[in-house]
């Protein structure tokens, strides 16, 4: 099995780029290091965007000036074979907080001139020496909180800066044994086949016991929240998830890789469901929404001990007839 350092190499050299680029220069550096047809795929309200120059100019230029001194603190890096497309393509995973000073507006969200974290996480695809297609998603409401614009009604879980990994050795650099990434692989796919059936003859705690730790981390997104142990998580989280849903799709991904202790994957949707009531205290649309997701997992032995949690909630809500970010800009402007 590849070790995916020569994938790793050219990640680490377009983010020490990237970094240093002031807002002018990204779409020359995002240039260098992308595939002319480079697909960028980010969290409401920016959704696909092709090529570097159009991303450059829609989500990094933009971004870099409202949030100055802009530094990435990165708690994961990870590589792996896609087994969604029979380990045919390399992705890497980079996931942490973009940190800056927050000094003027960015999408309609107040400047704080205090330092703002953008809890982000982001695949790419490296083929040939160059990225040819990247999922970035990043919690927007999460910077909205921070800016004292909160867009949603009280949450579930902790609203929380979220650390890294409990062992903080996430940051993988150098080769892992192989061995590692497909117990890792393994734990995903059994937690992914418990989760997709949505009924069992086990309560859910049991359920969840069979694929997590009792002192589990579940690190949600603003909106949801955070919540540990499998009771908690069960209460705060998976129950009242479930209880607002019917017609869940299949789970859907576009990649899903581990390597060492850690994986993970994204879906352009996860998956859909149809809302009949109680999500995050709103009442129930009966429509249809698309959920799209990037989870980041750490494995303890056998079974998954922590989970980073992205969903794109914008997009969510839009599809169930709700711009949550005009909204809430708006009446806070």
């Amino acid at each position: 099995m590849e070790d995916f350092q020569a994938e790793k190499a050219v990640v680490r050299a377009y983010y020490a780029a990237l970094d240093a680029a002031s807002g002018d220069e990204t779409a020359g550096i995002m240039a260098e290091f992308t595939s002319p047809d480079y697909l960028w795929r980010g969290y409401h309200p920016f959704n696909e965007i092709r090529g570097a120059q159009a991303v450059a100019e829609r989500f990094w230029a933009p971004l870099k000036s409202a949030l100055t001194s802009l530094q990435r603190r990165e708690d994961v890096f990870m590589a792996g074979a896609n087994a969604m497309d029979g380990n045919d393509s390399v992705w890497v995973v980079s996931m942490g907080h973009l940190m800056g000073l927050f000094d003027a507006p960015w999408l309609g969200i107040r400047p704080t001139g205090k330092i703002a974290a953008l809890r982000y996480c982001e695949f790419n695809r490296v083929e040939n020496g160059r990225i040819t297609e990247s999922a970035m998603f990043f919690d927007i409401p999460h910077l909205m909180v921070q800016a004292g614009q909160n867009p949603f009604p009280p949450q579930t879980g902790a609203q929380l800066v979220q650390p890294g990994p409990l062992p903080h050795d996430a940051l993988l650099f150098q080769a892992q044994p192989p061995e590692e990434g497909r117990r890792t692989l393994a734990a995903i796919e059994a937690m992914l086949a418990d989760l997709g059936q949505w009924q069992s003859d086990l309560s859910l705690e049991d359920e969840l016991a069979r694929t997590w730790t009792r002192d589990m981390l579940w690190w949600g997104p603003t909106g949801i929240g955070s919540t540990y142990t499998i009771e908690r998580y069960a209460k705060q989280h998976a129950g009242p998830f479930r209880a607002a849903f019917t017609e869940r799709s299949k789970t859907r991904h576009l990649c899903r890789i581990a390597e060492g202790n850690y994986g993970g994957f994204f879906g352009w949707p996860n998956f859909t469901a149809r809302h009949v009531g109680g999500f995050m205290g709103m009442p129930g649309t009966g429509q249809t929404g698309e959920f799209r997701v990037i989870d980041i997992y750490r494995r303890e032995g056998d079974k998954l001990a922590e989970n980073w949690i992205f969903i794109d909630l914008l997009h969510f809500w839009k599809t169930q007839g709700v711009d949550i970010l005009d909204r809430t800009t708006a009446i806070s402007a």
